[in-house]
């Protein structure tokens, strides 16, 4: 890129972890991929909304996350739903090992985007799922919030 130009900011949102899930720990994860994944993450073309995260031999991955093939990407195209691995340091891999153990926790992608070093990035969240009493008090509480609003 040269001088002066800003690349367009590229934030793929889960917007369905917010109402399945209380969000309690955020981290912000870097990614693991290929040429062609970063060039189709960049256009906008992947998706996190059945995205889920686990810990294979105390290494945290990110499962059912969906990165389109890249157009131009011939043979050397990727699959579109493997697994990718997550990167985060020792101490954060360590609390979320042990806060895992606990029961109903689990963690969900929340965001992808690229950073302002063109890295790929994924916000993750320890979460507990919300049981359908809790889910309807969200539906009231954005009712309420569209009906003040207008």
């Amino acid at each position: 890129m040269s001088k002066g130009k800003t690349a367009p900011t590229i934030s793929i949102k889960n917007r369905k972890a917010e109402f399945e899930y209380f969000l309690l720990t955020k981290y912000s994860a870097g990614l693991v991929l290929t040429g062609t994944e970063i060039k189709s993450i960049r256009t906008g073309k992947a998706n996190i909304q059945d995205a889920y995260c686990s810990f294979i031999n105390a290494e945290l991955w990110v499962h059912n996350m969906h990165v389109s093939e890249y157009a131009n990407g011939s043979y050397n195209n990727h699959e579109t739903k493997r697994d990718r691995k997550l990167l985060l340091n020792k101490r954060e891999i360590k609390k979320l090992l042990i806060k895992l153990n606990e029961r109903g926790l689990t963690i969900i992608p929340t965001l992808l985007y690229i950073n302002e070093n063109g890295y790929a990035k994924l916000d993750i969240a320890l979460a507990r799922g919300k049981k359908k009493y809790d889910k309807r008090e969200s539906i009231k509480e954005k009712d309420n919030r569209l009906h003040y609003e207008h």
